[in-house]
This record gives C-alpha cells, sequence and structure tokens, in this order.
C-alpha cells in the first residue's frame, strides 16, 4: 500500500471512529485547535422517575442521577450526553446504543447476568399507591387487586408475585398512576420515593402507603456498566467515593431528594 494512500486510510478511519460517539472507553479526539477534545459517555435513563429522572423545564433530563452522572463525567474526564428511553431496554441497550444507564435501577441477579453493577448509591423500598380512603394497608390485601406498575421494575416483579392480582404494565410509572385515578386499577407498586412525588402531586385523589406494611426489602439502585469493563468501573465507584466523602452526594440529596 502507498503511503500516500495508507496515510488517507488512517485518517478516514479515525474520523469515523470519532463520528460513530463511542464509548468513555473508545471514544474518538477531534481537531480543536490542537486542543483534544473530551471523551463521551453516552448514559441511557428514563426521565419518568422523579425525584431520579424526569422532564426539566427546558424539557432536558433532569433529577438527581442526571446530576449525579453528569457530576460523576466531571470528575473523570468524559463528557456526558443523556440518551431518554423506556427503562425496559436500558439493560439491553448497554455496549450497543448507549455505554452505561443510571434510571433509579435496582441491582438484581438476572440484570448482573447481562450487565456488570457499580457500587449501589441509593437505598430504596417500594410502596403503594392507593385512591384515598381505600381499604389496602397490608400484604393481604393485595391480593386478587388490579395493580399498576411500570415495565420492567422491581413493582412489577412483587407484583407478578401476588395471589390472584391482575398485574397491568406501563411505560411510565405515572401512566400507572393516572389509570388508578381512572378507576382503571386499584392500586399502583412503585419506588417510595417517586410514589411520593405522585402522592404529592395529585394529593386529593391518592395516598402513599409505607413498603413496611407490605414487608417489601430495601433494595439498591446502582449505576449499570459494560459486563466486564473494570476500568469504567473503577472510574466511577472512585468518584462516588469521593462524592460521598467531600459531600457533594449529600449536596445532591438535599437538592433533588429532600427538598
Amino acid at each position: 500500500m502507498k503511503k500516500k494512500f495508507l496515510s488517507a486510510f488512517v485518517a478516514t478511519m479515525m474520523t469515523m471512529v470519532f463520528l460513530c460517539g463511542c464509548g468513555a472507553a473508545t471514544a474518538g479526539e477531534a481537531d480543536n485547535g490542537g486542543e483534544a477534545s473530551k471523551e463521551t459517555l453516552i448514559v441511557g435513563t428514563n426521565a419518568a422517575f422523579p425525584p431520579f429522572e424526569y422532564v426539566g423545564d427546558d424539557g432536558k433530563p433532569d433529577g438527581f442521577d442526571i446530576a449525579l452522572i453528569k457530576a460523576i463525567g466531571e470528575e473523570i474526564g468524559v463528557e456526558v450526553q443523556i440518551q431518554d428511553m423506556e427503562f425496559d431496554s436500558l439493560v439491553s441497550s448497554i455496549g450497543n446504543k448507549i455505554d452505561v444507564a443510571i434510571a433509579g435501577m435496582t441491582v438484581t441477579e438476572e440484570r448482573k447476568n447481562m450487565v456488570d453493577f457499580s457500587d449501589p448509591y441509593y437505598e430504596a423500598v417500594q410502596a403503594v399507591v392507593i385512591p384515598k380512603g381505600a381499604a389496602i394497608a397490608t400484604a393481604d390485601d393485595l391480593k386478587n387487586k388490579k395493580i399498576g406498575v411500570q415495565l420492567g421494575t422491581t413493582g412489577e416483579f412483587i407484583a407478578d408475585e401476588i395471589e390472584g392480582a391482575e398485574v397491568s404494565a406501563y411505560n411510565k410509572a405515572v401512566d400507572a398512576v393516572n389509570d388508578l385515578n381512572n378507576g382503571r386499577v386499584d392500586c399502583v407498586i412503585v419506588d417510595k420515593n417517586p410514589a411520593e412525588v405522585f402522592g404529592a402531586q395529585f394529593a386529593d385523589q391518592v395516598e402513599v402507603v409505607a413498603g413496611e406494611n407490605f414487608d417489601f426489602e430495601p433494595e439498591n439502585y446502582a449505576i449499570a456498566l459494560p459486563k466486564g469493563d473494570e476500568d469504567l468501573a473503577v472510574k466511577i465507584n472512585t468518584a462516588l467515593k469521593k462524592f460521598k466523602d467531600n459531600g457533594t452526594y449529600d449536596s445532591l440529596v438535599k437538592q433533588y431528594i429532600e427538598e
């Protein structure tokens, strides 16, 4: 191969790598007046799970998880690009459409077969949203009920095991709550923090029953990572530890979750 053609070929391939927008470990560099651009981390989320992720007033994803992953990106020196998508497709999209996912995602053995996880960053528990005054207060009261859940979430896994339950799964948790308000389901099982947001949003119509009443087990949220990418895992876990040590994490909790 002639030297001139080889040089052109290499230049073309470098350009293609950059345009493909690969993940943090392989992102390309652009000619920027002699300065290399930041590598890009494409982050999947489902912006319908407040206060962890939601669409802000500017029309862009916002929330605790979004602020956290952007802070991590800044710490490890990558540019974070948020991709809003259906929750149920996040895990299968890692390594394909996205590099990592953060979406109030619980660590489960089933998911660990497909992806790795960062260190846990938040402990959560499920709760039950019910119509005001409804006689639903214990696990026995959920039997034979029409239960709304968000597709692919812990709430769906729990509801599927309840005796006689008729389970309706929605792409967005708020759609389940809307059907609750319209009498199409009897209750909604969803993580406690979003449940409290919906309880405040629809205060005249619903109330929230704590998960402890139903013996729901605590669960851990973590960032879903490509299988075997130890370098990225170390970088993200180091950033998480630093934020918990220096107060950044607590500041985000106060801003988004405890406000």
